[in-house]
């Protein structure tokens, strides 16, 4: 039974680091660093407006954040995130068929021109999505990942829900104009951070135009409707949006030097100064910050005990990097992290199942803390097998 008195019912590893990285698990973002000048006014003509480090999740800038706005096409965000899990999960493959209901066909507004019984791979549709903007795009790939458009939406809410968006109630997978369909400035900010986890989404939102039907007799042009991929250097996403009662709306992505920011502006006037003052908030950002990584993507972060699991530890690997986000100049010695595992972790435990967190610190000073979560699900074990288990550490 020696190694039952090793087990730790809180580990804590500490390392003395200058390493660099980005986010990897969703937490709440934090407002930016204590040695931050205040921001000028980014976003004047904007009714709502953030600014965030993607990595990180820190707060840069924010005006009326957590109002309740109609978010208009941003919809589409959340819509492409359960797209992409789904995928992930391979629910669905990026070349499966994707039949077009007359339900989904009769949506108005921004469209991509579906016919009723059409069919076209995730691959088209996912373009449709992020290039057009396609409402009709939207609707299919709902009834397809949840066989009705309600169920859908009901995922939808209930993913936000996990995300900490609480402003926001979504009632349709495309954002047209409907009761009780509101999201803020700074859950869209938070679902965009989570989006952008799936790398190669930015393959898509980031393109400025391509061609669907290529090979049909009618081919059609898809032209981005979020002109900064085109005109920004570094812009790469996400999705635009527009409707009398929201106006112009853009959540906007933009990486340089390995810093990856996202822009969110609602209510704006016009595109011109949408895109005015997004790409304004990416210059301040780009100007005066800089990312200091902390661990990379796939180091080892340690091994945690598992008790009466199926197996008996949890390795700890990084899905994605870690940074902190500092003012340029900044000082980065006596940055440390702390791994801190809440308790003893006992089977069964499930993929995502918050175990701990990550504590950055410099000296004394709390910089930033991320949500750890266990990477793999791990069941609880039989009888016979802790048995085993037990006689067999009795010998060693």
């Amino acid at each position: 039974m020696k190694n039952r008195s090793i087990k730790l019912c809180i580990l804590t590893l500490v390392f003395a680091l200058a390493l660099p990285a980005t986010a990897f698990a969703a937490v709440e973002p934090t407002p930016a660093p204590a040695n931050q000048a205040p921001a000028a006014q980014l976003a004047p003509s904007a009714l709502s407006a953030i600014l965030m480090d993607a990595d990180s999740g820190t707060v840069i800038y924010e005006k009326n954040s957590h109002d309740k706005l109609p978010p208009a096409s941003i919809t589409k965000i959340m819509t492409l995130l359960l797209i992409m899990e789904a995928l992930d999960d391979g629910k669905i493959k990026w070349t499966d068929k994707v039949q077009t209901s007359e339900y989904a066909a009769s949506m108005g507004g921004s469209q991509i021109f579906l016919e009723p019984g059409e069919e076209m791979s995730v691959e088209d549709m996912v373009k449709g999505i992020a290039l057009a903007s396609g409402n009709d795009a939207s609707v299919a790939m709902a009834e397809k990942l949840a066989g009705t458009e309600q169920q859908f939406v009901a995922m939808m809410n209930e993913r936000a829900q996990q995300l900490g968006m609480n402003d926001t109630q979504f009632a349709n997978p495309n954002g047209l104009p409907v009761a009780n369909h509101y999201s803020s400035a700074y859950d869209i900010a938070i679902m965009s951070k989570e989006l952008l986890k799936h790398s190669e989404v930015t393959k898509y939102t980031g393109l400025y135009q391509d061609y669907l039907r290529k090979t049909s007799e009618k081919p059609f042009w898809l032209v981005n409707t979020n002109k900064l991929v085109r005109f920004y250097s570094g812009a790469d996403g996400l999705k635009t949006g527009f409707t009398s009662e929201a106006k112009y709306c853009l959540s906007a992505t933009a990486k340089r030097d390995n810093m990856r920011v996202i822009a969110v502006v609602m209510g704006e006037p016009n595109t011109k100064t949408r895109n005015a003052e997004v790409s304004q908030m990416f210059d301040y950002t780009f100007a005066q910050y800089m990312n200091h990584p902390i661990i990379k993507e796939g180091e080892s972060m340690g091994t945690l005990q598992i008790e009466k699991g199926t197996a008996s530890e949890l390795p700890l690997v990084a899905k994605h990097a870690y940074s902190v986000l500092l003012k340029k100049g900044s000082s980065t010695k006596d940055i440390r992290y702390e791994l801190k595992i809440d308790g003893e972790l006992k089977a069964p435990i499930q993929i995502g199942q918050p175990i701990g967190k990550l504590v950055v610190y410099q000296g004394d000073a709390v910089l930033k803390e991320f949500d750890v979560d266990a990477p793999i699900s791990i069941d609880r074990a039989g009888w016979w097998k802790l048995l085993k288990r037990s006689f067999s550490g009795l010998f060693t």
